[in-house]
């Protein structure tokens, strides 16, 4: 894998609704097909259950089973995986994104802004601190879903970050939403975005049409895939990021503040 380059693959799946074991099993599948380099391998939000109100059932510990198959899965595979899943902690639920690395070491990021049109806020806690992460010399800002609506809490301070990740389960009506807001992220952040979403339809007949997509610090499409599921594997470049914050050095320029 050569210096400066990051390989990211996004992994758009159907969720059954609330099947950890059938969801695993495609993940699995799809992993073990990617062929060439990776670092990174992201799955939606809740990508083990679907985009559930139930954590009372089913929620797991952070040794509960999905986050041993992740571990599991980094290290066979030797890859970073990510995506959220619904985590009890200290009697608390959460929707908890890992970063799952192979040496068996585990960051997480609590969603902080929760989905009070679902009901989200009624069942989960929120979370309180973001988690910008490395590998390869980049660094990665990780956001779940609902979190796209609220640009302060992305906010590049200066240069704290070159990729905005965002997994989710993010419905077909507001799907305009989605597709505008993630390019709008990457031209104010001046960084790469990613969104890694679902398609098919939820156990409340929700239906997702997918648009997981991959923009330029500039907001330049690079790939966007909508209504299939998809596995695909992008390469970013350093000195892409690096040359558009030289040319147009617009953080230098934002308002200073911290959030309370």
């Amino acid at each position: 894998m050569s210096n400066g380059q990051l390989h990211i693959t996004l992994i758009q799946p159907d969720i059954v609704w609330e099947d950890k074991t059938a969801n695993l099993l495609q993940y699995e599948k799809m992993i073990a097909g990617i062929t060439g380099p990776k670092h990174i391998v992201a799955l939606p939000e809740m990508f083990s259950t679907g985009f559930s109100m139930a954590p009372e059932r089913l929620a797991e510990h952070m040794s509960g089973r999905s986050v041993t198959w992740m571990a599991e899965m980094a290290l066979k595979y030797r890859c970073i995986l990510t995506g959220s899943l619904i985590i009890e902690d200290n009697g608390k639920y959460y929707n908890r994104m890992l970063w799952v690395q192979p040496d068996g070491q585990i960051g997480y990021y609590d969603k902080r802004h929760l989905f009070a049109y679902a009901h989200e806020d009624l069942h989960y806690t929120k979370g309180e601190t973001r988690l910008i992460t490395q590998v390869n010399g980049w660094r990665i800002n990780l956001q779940v879903c609902y979190d796209l609506r609220f640009p302060v809490w992305a906010r590049n301070h200066g240069d704290e970050y070159d990729v905005l990740l965002y997994v989710a389960n993010w419905p077909e009506p507001r799907s305009l939403a989605w597709k505008t807001l993630l390019q709008a992220r990457a031209i104010e952040n001046q960084c790469y975005v990613i969104g890694v979403n679902r398609v098919g339809k939820d156990g409340k007949d929700n239906n997702y049409t997918g648009d997981s997509s991959v923009f330029g610090p500039l907001g330049e499409m690079i790939w966007q895939q909508t209504n299939e599921v998809a596995c695909h594997t992008v390469t970013l470049e350093k000195e892409v990021i690096q040359g558009v914050r030289r040319k147009l050095p617009f953080l230098n320029d934002a308002d200073k503040f911290i959030l309370l």
